[in-house]
């Protein structure tokens, strides 16, 4: 466990695993941003199955694959666009009429996945810089007035096969999580402090972050990549899934490539005193869980999960039992969640095992791609 102060240089990084995964000449195809979406009531393929009833309804139909998706509370969408499908840009607004407006156009994001708003409105946006090969950053980004708050480079608490994904932003103690599966075996969380503009890496190589060697199957074809010299690499991705309970008192979070969900108290995370034996020390196993991509948790404890095996929503109660809440053909590999002001929960379905990136060269994705909502549980922080 290290520490490093903030920085706001640029430099060059190398990420075996993240090229793997987004080199370009892979055979994807490029897709116009400024194509509209379409708003949709439902329709096409409709028959959702699963041990409970979900009211499970598509909001909009895009024509850029999405990659995570955030509500602000005064209830607008904002999706990151995957960079495996190639986007112009890495943050759009998706309106309620399905018009989708490119936001950050100047260059100056690279390839964001997480984005995660606060309860201001403020989006924080992770960009982990791998199509350009820059540095790894945060944006917060001011929905309100468009106003950039603040970058903070992440390239001293990055490894050379950092893959930073997806984050957490806990407004109680101005923090933070970021999981970086990196190569795997060196996959880690990063803590960032806003007040002391102190980053760190923490839990790297611990087995709650690391993936497990288990193959994903969706739709009866095992995700592969393929390598440049014509062989298949089974992935193994380590730390994907991470979120907050509203109290912001634990961290969930797991390897997404794994059959256990951990949690830690962000107390611990975020206390430098202790050594990487005693924070390994205080890591939790707390359930079972599918291969999975994102995860959301609501106010009784539930975590949501998305099922990618099964086309599937999952929750882990709080009495810690997974089951599937609803499976549809349209969930087709549900990335992310958030909730919105109006209690509904939303969630982008991508196709990602489509893409080329994950389908072993060949891209068998085919628009539209999906946000669709259903009623959680119980109620939610909004954005996240």
């Amino acid at each position: 466990m290290w520490q490093a102060t903030i920085q706001s240089s640029w430099a060059c990084t190398c990420a075996a695993l993240a090229l793997a995964w987004v080199a370009p000449g892979c055979g994807s195809t490029a897709q116009s941003t400024s194509s509209a979406a379409s708003t949709s009531a439902s329709t096409g393929d409709e028959v959702s199955t699963g041990a409970e009833l979900v009211d499970l309804v598509v909001l909009n139909e895009l024509q850029q694959g999405p990659g995570n998706i955030t509500v602000t509370p005064d209830g607008r969408v904002f999706v990151s666009q995957h960079q495996f499908y190639e986007p112009e840009v890495p943050v759009v607004l998706v309106k309620a009429d399905g018009e989708v407006v490119p936001i950050i156009t100047d260059g100056a994001l690279d390839a964001v996945l997480g984005i995660q708003s606060d309860d201001e409105g403020v989006v924080w946006m992770l960009d982990n810089g791998l199509r350009s090969g820059t540095e790894p950053q945060l944006l917060a980004w001011d929905s309100r007035d468009g106003q950039r708050l603040m970058f903070i480079d992440l390239g001293e608490v990055t490894a050379k096969d950092s893959f930073v994904n997806d984050l957490v932003v806990d407004d109680t103690h101005r923090s933070l999580y970021i999981a970086d599966p990196a190569g795997g075996s060196n996959a880690a969380i990063i803590v960032v402090d806003f007040e002391e503009q102190l980053a760190r890496r923490v839990l790297e190589g611990h087995e709650s972050v690391v993936p497990e060697d288990v193959d994903l199957v969706i739709d009866g074809t095992p995700v592969r990549i393929r390598q440049p010299d014509g062989s298949e690499l089974a992935p193994r991705v380590g730390i994907n899934p991470i979120a907050a309970d509203a109290d912001n008192e634990w961290l969930y979070y797991g390897p997404m490539h794994g059959h256990s969900m951990y949690r830690v108290r962000t107390s611990d995370l975020r206390d430098p005193t202790l050594s990487a034996e005693e924070l390994a020390a205080r890591v939790e196993r707390w359930a079972d869980k599918p291969i999975c991509d994102g995860i959301s948790i609501d106010t009784a404890g539930n975590i949501y999960i998305s099922d990618l095996a099964a086309n599937a929503i999952g929750v882990i109660d709080a009495e810690r039992n997974y089951r599937v809440l609803v499976s549809d053909p349209r969930l087709s590999w549900p990335d992310a969640f958030s909730y919105g002001p109006d209690g509904r929960m939303y969630v982008v379905a991508n196709q990602l095992h489509r893409s080329a990136t994950l389908n072993a060269g060949t891209d068998a994705s085919k628009p539209p791609y999906r946000v669709l909502t259903f009623k959680p549980l119980a109620p939610g922080v909004v954005g996240r």
